[in-house]
């Protein structure tokens, strides 16, 4: 089958990831390469409902794997990279920052080397390299003001660094060798398929098994919160009409303290589970802070707004419930992940 274009998505397997190669499938003229070395956070059970399109195919490969990436654009010649493929758990970077490195330096630097091997023939014509990052490598805010794509990097944990400098290799593959490039900041993201280590779906999961509701410190760190559905939208744009070598902000203007979050969860929670109004709050528990812990992220998002058009669909009140009810209506997937059984669906599905 002939197709207009072909991309490869790393991470396409994970939360963000999973919701970006479906939004590219929309088009049937565009192949989507998802490109993911299943780790403990990829999924495949994520994309069980678009795994036999015409226009999807699955990689299991390493980012970190020179020939292994050089083969994946050999093979494929693919028109554009969506680059979401990352370690992004804060508390597993304090743990174990080397495997941070690995994959968000060195895989994003391994990629960026394929693409220019590839693509520099042509002078890059038609070829586009994206690359999504959080704004937690701005660091931290203070009550007032957001973060901008002006903002001066300040990263605090091993995960910000390691996105950091991993941001700071795309722009230098633009300037040195000509890669057209457009990269991305988000704020966290929340929706279904998200692996309940962080903490909206460990909240839903832990309120739904009447377990204690950690969190950390007093509670009142502030995060922007952004439905994932709205994200890969903004991705899409991003990719299709960004301007090569620009940064875009991505966010919800969407503030919430952890501790108001998790006190509007427990509401909603109780109302779905015709549980008494207030039930589930009691099961609130305050947790030793962790180190390097950002007091507040915001962002400004009026440049994507103003120049390529996109905004957030949904308020958060409308997202949270629809994220809700989506982990209410799947509990195979989360008591899959939760067991890690869904690490198995990639041998039962691939191999022979």
């Amino acid at each position: 089958m002939n197709f207009r274009e072909t991309l490869l998505i790393t991470g396409g397997a994970g939360f963000i990831g999973s919701h970006t190669v479906r939004r590219f499938l929309r088009n049937p003229q565009t192949r989507v390469v998802n490109v993911d070395a299943l780790t403990y956070a990829g999924n495949l059970e994520n994309l069980v409902d678009v795994a036999h399109a015409p226009n999807y195919v699955f990689e299991r490969v390493d980012i970190t794997d020179a020939a292994a990436v050089a083969r994946l654009f050999d093979q494929y010649r693919p028109d554009g990279v969506v680059h979401l493929a990352a370690e992004s758990h804060v508390d597993r970077s304090i743990a174990d920052p080397m495997a941070f490195v690995r994959t968000n330096v060195i895989g994003t630097v391994t990629l960026l080397n394929a693409a220019v091997a590839a693509w520099k023939a042509d002078g890059f014509a038609g070829k586009r390299f994206y690359h999504i990052s959080t704004d937690e490598v701005f660091g931290a805010l203070c009550a007032e003001g957001f973060f901008t794509e002006t903002t001066s990097y300040s990263p605090n944990s091993p995960y910000s660094a390691s996105k950091a400098a991993s941001d700071h290799f795309v722009r230098a593959y633009h300037e040195t060798y000509g890669l057209p490039v457009v990269l991305s900041n988000c704020s966290n993201n929340y929706g279904s398929h998200h692996f309940p280590e962080k903490l909206i779906p460990l909240m839903i999961h832990n309120i739904v098994e009447k377990k204690p509701l950690p969190i950390y410190g007093d509670g009142q760190y502030t995060r922007d919160w952004l439905f994932v559905e709205d994200h890969a939208t903004a991705i899409e744009t991003v990719y299709r009409s960004g301007a090569p070598g620009e940064t875009y902000c991505i966010g919800g203007w969407n503030e919430w303290t952890n501790l108001d979050l998790v006190h509007l969860l427990c509401a909603v929670m109780d109302e779905k589970l015709g549980r008494a109004a207030g039930e589930s709050a009691q099961l609130i528990t305050f947790v030793k802070d962790r180190p390097g812990h950002d007091k507040r992220y915001a962002i400004d998002a009026s440049k994507i707004e103003r120049e390529l058009g996109w905004k957030p669909s949904v308020t958060f009140e409308e997202g949270l419930a629809r994220t809700v009810d989506w982990y209410l209506n799947n509990p195979e997937w989360l008591a899959n992940v939760t067991s890690g059984a869904y690490q198995q669906y990639y041998e039962k599905q691939y191999l022979p």
